[in-house]
């Protein structure tokens, strides 16, 4: 019998013993094979072509050639799925949050920056998403990187097309709607897409459960706030529902919506993991479609396991509309999949077509 092929890993880190802890960690899996190292951004990219590895990790500072360059390279020329290694920092997911836009499929904190984090929860991180990411197709198109500058105060690498026109109701009109979002694996860049393609007039509440670790999440609603015309923010106990804004799940808890006084409020809980997620988009999901009592749009998008699937399924029972993350366009058609087969979706379509379909059913 032909044994499966390993999956081959490149570790990029300018530290040795990073670089050792990331291979300690991934051979940890009998599937996974590190073929070789690089310790700057310019031997990363030789290797990318010379050992040919299915899934590469890079860190983003390093001597000679940073990550974030040798991403581009990389992604340029011969795309790879690329896990970026980020600091636990504000600079550290600012540039995160632009590798992600360059084409990275993912990221995890480095094991530096997590010194809560054991030897067993960071193999089992890297070995699960690079289990994902391996077969994923990179479709970048070249024309991103054109004229680009390098300086860092670049802030906004590129603009996606231009946002959806809402002609139909008035500036801070109410819909009564509620959105809820989900996704992981690809989530980022996808999301970024979506947001930035809302009407400068979107009517509804949107809540978001992005699977990524504590203390990325802040700086994720930054980032989605500055590209969208809604009011976007790392959710916060007791925070009011309000159309035109975003909430975003903070990193360490789960969110729930509560009636109160006939308001919507969100409230936060690190109550156990549900479907192995806190924040779960199961839990958020399954509290809207139980809450709520207007009508409800939800959506399922890239991400690997199940989460979301059984939320979802309650949303479209209640009667609202579902729409899912169609496999060509998810970095792991894994969630959105599950939610499809279980019947919890009406709508599958491309990530170009997501924003579209939400504003449809406004």
């Amino acid at each position: 019998m032909n044994e499966k092929p390993k999956i081959k890993v490149l570790v990029v880190d300018d530290s040795a013993l990073v670089r050792r802890i990331i291979t300690d960690a991934l051979e940890r899996d009998p599937e996974i094979t590190v073929v070789g190292n690089a310790n700057n951004g310019k031997t990363a990219v030789f290797k990318s072509f010379t050992l040919d590895p299915d899934v590469i990790t890079m860190d983003i500072e390093m001597p000679i050639m940073n990550g974030l360059e040798a991403l581009r390279e990389i992604i340029r020329v011969n795309p790879k799925p690329v896990i970026m290694m980020s600091v636990l920092t504000q600079y550290g997911a600012e540039v995160t949050f632009k590798a992600l836009e360059y084409g990275a499929v993912d990221f995890v904190p480095k094991p530096s920056s997590v010194l809560s984090m054991s030897p067993e929860e960071l193999s089992a991180q890297l070995i699960a998403k690079v289990k994902a990411v391996a077969k994923s197709v990179i479709r970048i198109r070249p024309s991103r990187f054109e004229n680009e500058k390098e300086s860092s105060d670049n802030k906004d690498s590129f603009k996606y097309e231009a946002p959806l026109k809402m002609d139909s109701l008035s500036k801070g009109g109410k819909s009564g709607k509620l959105v809820g979002i989900g996704a992981s694996t690809g989530g980022p860049s996808a999301l970024m897409k979506v947001f930035s393609s809302f009407p400068d007039n979107f009517p509804a509440p949107v809540l978001v459960v992005q699977h990524m670790p504590e203390g990325f999440t802040k700086a994720f609603a930054e980032r989605l706030n500055s590209s969208s015309s809604l009011e976007v923010k790392e959710a916060e106990d007791m925070d009011k529902v309000l159309p035109g804004c975003g909430y975003i799940a903070p990193g360490h808890s789960h969110i729930i919506l509560e009636k109160r006084a006939g308001e919507f409020l969100i409230r936060l809980s690190k109550s156990e993991k549900v479907s192995g997620h806190r924040p779960s988009i199961d839990v958020m999901l399954s509290s809207i479609a139980e809450n709520y009592t207007s009508e409800l749009i939800g959506v399922i998008m890239t991400g690997m396991g199940r989460d979301g699937a059984e939320g979802i399924s309650k949303i479209r029972q209640k009667g609202g509309y579902t729409v899912a993350q169609d496999e060509e366009t998810s970095v792991v058609y894994g969630m959105n999949r599950v939610a499809v087969e279980l019947g919890g979706v009406v709508d599958k379509v491309p990530l170009e077509q997501i924003s579209k379909k939400i504003v449809e059913h406004l």
